[in-house]
């Protein structure tokens, strides 16, 4: 029985006519659709899908967050994925543009957070220059989400108290990375898009000093039906990369500790058959 009994605050009211944004014609909504799960979209975000008119998604957005669209809703896909065919940067742009400037209600959604590694200012800027009206709605980013759904806390006060999130689209020739200040102890290190230069990543860190052996994981698909997670330690991440499909985030730091510990998300096995009969 507890010693002290905690005062409840009285709930306040209610009030069901606060209005909800609107999305004016001739405008742009950047939308972020969140990791993947449907149910991690905010509020604001599906009530931005349902009023568009014309939705500019990219390829991590789910068939489930599109199906949220009013049914009327022209889908564009302007996807961009490594060794397949691509829409041009400069296409998207034109794109948001043109549905714009006819009078369409436009939605730009894109996984994740548009500010967070999605090219959402790139974008933004060329609507400004264009005298086009917008406005941003955030999402649950990947780092936040997915380590969530694996049980991994980002921090943590005896393991982590940082987090760095960095894109894995790495170049030897044009890398300026400060590896020392990634390669810190008791920091978590996220990696976006790092499957493909997992080996690189790996050196790099043990030459600027960080344990070999500190755990880390490989969150595939994350907060999704299709969700594996592979754990191992920082020798091990070229190996780990190779068994992991894209969308794919790589956890580097003590907190990995936590994820066995911490599990609690289990895919539903019929979902993921289910999903796996619509692709």
């Amino acid at each position: 029985m507890l010693d002290t009994i905690i005062p409840f605050t009285p709930r306040p009211a209610y009030d069901s006519k606060l209005p909800f944004s609107t999305l004016d014609k001739g405008t742009v909504a950047l939308v972020g659709a969140g990791p993947g799960d449907p149910e991690l979209l905010t509020i604001k975000a599906l009530n931005m899908l349902r009023q568009a008119e014309v939705i500019l998604y990219d390829y991590l957005v789910s068939p489930e967050i599109l199906a949220l669209a009013g049914s009327d809703a022209i889908l564009v896909c302007v996807g961009k994925r490594a060794g397949s065919h691509s829409v041009p940067q400069q296409k998207t742009n034109q794109l948001l543009v043109d549905f714009a400037m006819q009078g369409y209600k436009v939605v730009r959604l894109k996984g994740g957070d548009p500010f967070i590694f999605g090219r959402g200012a790139e974008e933004l800027e060329v609507l400004v220059d264009a005298g086009i009206n917008f406005q941003v709605v955030p999402g649950i980013t990947a780092a936040a989400g997915a380590t969530a759904y694996a049980g991994i806390p980002l921090t943590h006060r005896d393991f982590a108290q940082s987090a760095m999130f960095v894109t894995g689209h790495l170049k030897a020739e044009s890398d300026s990375f400060d590896w020392s200040t990634l390669a810190r102890a008791n920091q978590t290190l996220v990696v976006y898009m790092g499957l493909m230069r997992a080996e690189y990543i790996q050196n790099k860190l043990i030459e600027s000093g960080r344990d070999k052996q500190i755990p880390i994981a490989v969150v595939e698909k994350g907060t999704t039906v299709s969700q594996k997670v592979f754990f191992g330690t920082l020798s091990e991440l070229s190996v780990l990369a190779k068994q992991a499909e894209a969308p794919a985030l790589v956890v580097i730091g003590e907190v990995v500790e936590l994820g066995e510990k911490l599990q609690w998300f289990k895919p539903n096995k019929e979902a993921l058959a289910e999903a796996s009969a619509y692709v």
